[in-house]
This record gives C-alpha cells, structure tokens and sequence, in this order.
C-alpha cells in the first residue's frame, strides 16, 4: 500500500472517530421541548420574542438552546434537560463596555472592526465578552475576560 493511501486511510479514520465529540445542531420546535426546558424557557423568555430553538448534541449529552430577542438585541440561552441554565449569551453595545474590555477587544482584533457584542455568562457568572470582528471582509470572532486581558481557553 502506498504512503500517500495509507495517509488518507489514516484521515479518514480519525475523521469517523472525531465526529462524535463535535456537536451537533438541529433546529427544532417549541412543542419539542422537555417539560423542564419549557418551564425555564417561560420563565427566560418574559418580555422577548423568541426566534427559535434548537438541540445540541456534545459528547453524548444533549442541550438546549432558546434564541431569543430583548429590547431589540440578541439573547441566547444554553440550558440542559433540566431546564438548568448554563449559558448566556446576550449581545450588549460597544459603548457600554469598560475601557479596559473595549481596548482588550479591540487589541486581540487587531486592524479588524468590532461589530457586534455579546457578554458570556456561565451558572450565572461573567466569564468574558465576544465579539464579531470583520477584517477585509471575513468575519471572526474574538474573546477577552471580564477585566478585559486575553482567557486562558475559548469559552
């Protein structure tokens, strides 16, 4: 067997066995919904509009996300079967940000533009911000900490 076939038998074995740690993401109804995910989705959604939902399977545990609309800005929320929020992320504006997580943002952007915003809230604590860049017409994103400095891992 030549090299070159063996490389890609290679590839496409490990490409069958990664597949089931990446997640999987499928649109799905309210009426979909867990019992527990729908009451936590009734009590998160006062006051929004909701866009949609959709299920998520990582590593064999499977989520819930509700995408939803608040005062006119994106509101996204990761729960468990439990109905358990684990996950929010809400898009906030540019300019309500402190000095230091706009600078942070903006210096891991580099000559990119920030467009738009979201904080990163995990079981109800602040761990960063995110924010979509644009750079010669590609889009990115980038994250920082609370406080504005570079994470230690992607959230």
């Amino acid at each position: 067997m030549s090299i070159s076939r063996e490389v890609g038998l290679a590839l496409v074995a490990s490409l069958f066995l990664t597949l089931p740690a990446l997640t999987q993401e499928k649109k799905i109804g309210r009426s979909d919904l867990p019992p527990a995910v729908e009451k936590a989705v009734a009590a998160q959604s006062q006051g929004a509009t909701i866009r949609g939902f959709s299920e998520e399977k990582e590593n064999g545990q499977t989520f819930y996300e509700a995408e939803l609309v608040v005062n006119d800005h994106s509101k996204d929320i990761l729960m468990d079967l439990d109905g358990v929020v684990l996950e929010v992320e809400e898009q906030i504006a540019l300019n309500s940000l402190s000095a230091a997580v706009r600078d942070g943002l903006q210096a891991k952007a580099g000559k990119g533009k920030l467009v738009k915003v979201e904080s990163l809230t995990k079981k109800d604590k602040l761990v960063g911000f995110e924010a979509q860049v644009v750079t010669d017409g590609k889009t990115s994103e980038v994250q920082v900490g609370p406080d504005g400095k570079p994470l230690d891992h992607q959230e």
